[in-house]
């Protein structure tokens, strides 16, 4: 019975919104061709029981979900609608190919007056609205509120694990590909994002310009990793969730594992709690 369900829910998620790539035209380069193709096949880890009760409570909504595991966490997911169940979120890796040839990703610093997060480095993406049909719109709607991206611009063809933050917030990494860098033109909402720019995305799995830091989490310690980058004279620090989703994109994109140990976050709900008891 398992093995069905699960049968199930892997083609859902391979038929789910799943490009067609058909000419060079449409994708740009051969190398961004080859690479929607090879994003196209990637395999998330195998849904939990746990998972797999989720998607069908999401789905039973009317909400149409990405079939796919967590990335290194889980909380507890129960049949009760009154217990906690974590916000969810998407954010848009949007991969280009720069003109020296290697794959790039677009970053945002945010504005330093929000009340959260202010100043630090983020992927383009937000929380989800009842309105969202899935995650691939929730990252590419938020993508244009915050930076004029427009989403026809941009080629979803995959997503990743999703990252459950130590605020037990549930975030969706959704890649995407532009094909043309310069018909984007970057118009950043000044009350959300203060800067746009990008960075080569193999610099997530390589240890240079890279320091890390252990914490501990419920007992449990973990690594947070820091890198400086440095373009037209102005300096970014990009760390935290941001830095973990990159190093896993990175290592999708290039088939290989950082070079470095990544030690992640192993942050879990305790059971038996309700929305009363936690401060989202």
């Amino acid at each position: 019975m398992f093995s069905l369900l699960r049968t199930k829910l892997l083609l859902s998620s391979s038929l789910h919104k799943a490009p067609i790539f058909t000419s060079m035209d449409s994708y740009g380069s051969q190398r961004l061709v080859a690479l929607a193709q090879q994003l196209r096949f990637y395999k998330p880890p195998s849904l939990s029981p746990d998972e797999i009760e989720e998607q069908n409570i999401e789905e039973s909504a009317g909400k149409v979900v990405s079939q796919v595991g967590f990335q290194e966490s889980a909380t507890s997911i129960v049949k009760d609608p009154e217990r906690f169940r974590p916000n969810r979120a998407a954010v848009l890796v949007c991969i280009f190919e720069g003109d020296a040839g290697g794959f790039r990703v677009i970053l945002t610093k945010r504005s330093s007056k929000l009340s959260t997060h202010s100043g630090e480095i983020s992927l383009p993406g937000g929380k989800a609205d009842e309105s969202d049909k899935d995650d691939f719109e929730t990252a590419t709607r938020e993508a244009k509120e915050e930076i004029g991206l427009d989403p026809s611009l941009v080629n979803v063809v995959t997503v990743l694990e999703p990252f459950l933050s130590k605020h037990l917030l549930r975030v969706i990494p959704v890649i995407g590909i532009l094909t043309n860098k310069k018909a984007f033109k970057p118009t950043p909402n000044p009350a959300e994002v203060e800067a746009v720019f990008d960075a080569p995305l193999e610099m997530f799995i390589k240890d240079e310009d890279r320091r890390v830091e252990e914490r501990e989490w419920m007992g449990e310690k973990y690594l947070i990793h820091f890198f400086d980058y440095e373009t037209g004279n102005k300096k970014y620090l990009i760390w935290g969730l941001t830095a973990g989703i990159l190093i896993k994109a990175a290592s999708v994109v290039y088939q290989r594992p950082p070079a470095f140990v990544e030690q992640n976050p192993r942050f879990k709900f305790p059971k038996g709690a309700s929305n009363d008891t936690v401060k989202r």
